[in-house]
């Protein structure tokens, strides 16, 4: 019992802190959004972003963050679970950039790739070409056959239902998967790679697609620090 008493306020403390911190850097956060980009999700990928987010953040965290980033609307209404493309790159951009910001980069990243794993694991994978990918009849294929189908199934999904660009290409023992318009970087700069959410997405895809298998995957290119496309170099053999 003390030591769960010792928890929950270690962890009050903890979120006492956090606030404090979003409320110093509110006026930062809202002079550096990214401005609109004219280029959309559907409100369904929205939604599910959201949610995923609340799952990995908690309900306070998330509504901090959406007033920060100046998208206090979705704080009591999410998107509507429609297909309509109204959800804006700069949202994810904007999402994106202040969890680095809050969290800092380790940290940020972290949530990052947890919010992508759930994104898939809440919704994505019901989309298109993935809704069948849990038939008996894919579950009895080659691992292999199975990444061929799935890997590029999801670059299929964004690009049909909304206006991210994606393509795959295989090597011999790699998938290349490029995003040529990617929301997670939009208008930003880095040093560094930062679309982590995206890792996520396709860490999950493969965990899904493979039964409980876990991958390798690194983003080795970014438009953020000056690349023609985001790329991200996925192995074919699994994590041993």
């Amino acid at each position: 019992m003390l030591a769960k008493q010792r928890g929950a306020s270690q962890e009050n403390a903890f979120l006492q802190t956090y606030h404090s911190q979003l409320r110093r850097r509110k006026s930062v956060f809202v002079k550096d959004l990214v401005p609109p980009s004219g280029y959309y999700y559907p409100n369904k990928m929205g939604r599910i972003l959201l949610i995923s987010m609340e799952e990995v953040m908690g309900r306070n965290g998330l509504n901090a963050l959406l007033n920060l980033i100046d998208l206090r609307d979705y704080m009591q209404d999410l998107p509507p679970d429609n297909l309509e493309r109204e959800f804006d790159f700069a949202h994810i951009s904007n999402l994106n950039k202040s969890l680095r910001e809050i969290y800092g980069p380790r940290g940020g990243r972290g949530l990052a790739l947890r919010g992508g794993r759930a994104i898939f694991s809440r919704g994505l994978r019901q989309f298109g070409a993935l809704a069948g990918v849990s038939d008996l009849a894919f579950k009895v294929l080659p691992l292999k056959t199975k990444l061929k189908i799935g890997v590029p199934a999801v670059a299929r999904i964004f690009t049909q239902f909304s206006d991210q660009t994606s393509h795959v290409e295989e090597m011999d023992d790699h998938f290349l998967y490029t995003i040529e318009r990617c929301s997670e970087c939009w208008q930003q700069t880095s040093d560094r790679p930062v679309c982590y959410i995206a890792v996520g997405i396709l860490q999950e895809t493969l965990r899904w697609v493979s039964g409980g298998l876990e991958f390798r995957v690194d983003q080795v290119a970014c438009k953020a620090m000056g690349h023609e496309a985001c790329a991200f170099r996925i192995d074919k053999d699994p994590i041993k």
